[in-house]
């Protein structure tokens, strides 16, 4: 069977107060175009179909449009919640979606035989699919109890209750004359972030040893991580990444959608569609005469690091320059070591005016517009 595994498209993600739902919808469309040149038996979207729990109208239409062309391909298709999705919101929409040939499973529930999922290829070659959404800490435990825990098990970390939430749908779902496969979302330790991930969600205490995985799994497809990777493990475990760059930490990652071919009595073959139809970010350097010279003919978003002195006005002057610009910083190079904090009563009857201007001098930063703009602000809060 062929397998189109993709994930992480974080719909409705604003970048620095710029919109990016247009490119959103253009790597969208060239997901469904790959789709339709490689037709794939069954189409895996492996979590973080949203950048947020409360998606505007707008990323709900290009998410449910999306996968609704994808079910056109003529392709199975599975979607689960990630941790950037509302579970239970995307549950909602399950009736639309069956209405459409189109598999959801937004959150995790106690009956395991809603995250079992079977099929048949058109060449007649059988499926099974364990589907599991993201599992917060906080109710990891509460889906153990489709168990019979002891009172030590139920006190185990997260990737005791994970690895026993996956070897259970794996022992109800797997046969030996079925293709094995697995998703969920979540970090695995030792694979590399992409740059742009919720912290919180990718900290130890979420994350879990690639031993979680049945053996007996042809494939794991795996959402959270926006960089896309193979993790060695004791089956084929992949990350594929997300089809466009989340923030400008992901502007070295490789935009793609993985195709992996797969038999049961085969191992997995993966190969990288990459997806160009985003508009680039880049990060650059540069003095405001180096800047100038700038190439911008690719359009890309910048993030600009400016090898200036702080002055008022300096990040207007770059974005008359630099146009698509986000974000604007002064080189750390050009920073002095902040200096350690007066003790109070260095600071014990100065004005705030003088107190600003004692700072801005040990930033570098002793800029008369400055001082004069903090002066009138203060007067007017005052």
């Amino acid at each position: 069977m062929r397998l189109l595994h993709t994930s992480d498209w974080h719909v409705g993600k604003v970048l620095k107060g710029q919109s990016r739902l247009d490119e959103q919808i253009r790597a969208l469309g060239q997901v469904v175009e790959v789709a339709r040149n490689e037709r794939p038996d069954l189409i895996v979207v492996a979590g973080d179909l949203y950048d947020t729990a409360s998606p505007t109208a707008d990323a709900t239409r290009v998410v449910t449009r999306a996968l609704t062309a994808l079910r056109k391909t003529g392709a199975d298709v599975v979607a689960i919640g990630g941790n950037h999705d509302n579970g239970p919101a995307l549950d909602a929409l399950r009736p639309w979606a069956e209405a459409a040939g189109i598999t959801l499973r937004g959150a995790v529930t106690n009956r395991a035989d809603e995250h079992v999922l079977a099929g048949r290829t058109n060449g007649g070659e059988e499926w099974r699919l364990v589907a599991l959404p993201f599992l917060s800490q906080r109710f990891a435990v509460r889906a153990s109890e489709m168990f019979d825990l002891t009172d030590a098990e139920a006190t185990q970390t997260y990737a005791d209750h994970i690895g026993r939430l996956l070897q259970s749908l794996a022992t109800q779902a797997f046969a030996k004359d079925t293709v094995n496969l697995v998703t969920t979302h979540l970090t695995v330790l030792g694979a590399t972030q992409g740059g742009g991930e919720r912290e919180a969600h990718t900290i130890m205490g979420y994350a879990v040893p690639v031993t979680v995985f049945p053996q007996a799994a042809h494939y794991v497809a795996l959402g959270h991580l926006h960089r896309a990777q193979t993790v060695p493990g004791p089956c084929p475990v992949r990350y594929c990444g997300s089809p466009l760059a989340i923030d400008f930490g992901e502007a070295e990652n490789v935009s793609s959608v993985s195709i992996v071919e797969v038999t049961k009595d085969t191992a997995a073959k993966v190969r990288e569609v990459p997806i160009t139809a985003a508009t680039p970010l880049r990060t650059v350097h540069g003095t405001l005469a180096e800047l100038e010279q700038l190439d911008t003919a690719d359009q890309a978003w910048l993030r600009v690091f400016v090898r200036e002195a702080p002055r008022a006005g300096l990040r207007e002057e770059v974005q008359a320059m630099l146009p698509t610009a986000l974000e604007v910083r002064i080189d750390p190079a050009m920073l002095p070591e902040t200096a350690t904090d007066r003790p109070a009563a260095a600071r014990a009857g100065r004005s705030p005016a003088d107190l600003f201007a004692e700072y801005l001098t040990t930033r570098g930063h002793a800029d008369e517009a400055t001082l004069t703009l903090f002066g009138r602000l203060y007067e007017e809060v005052g």
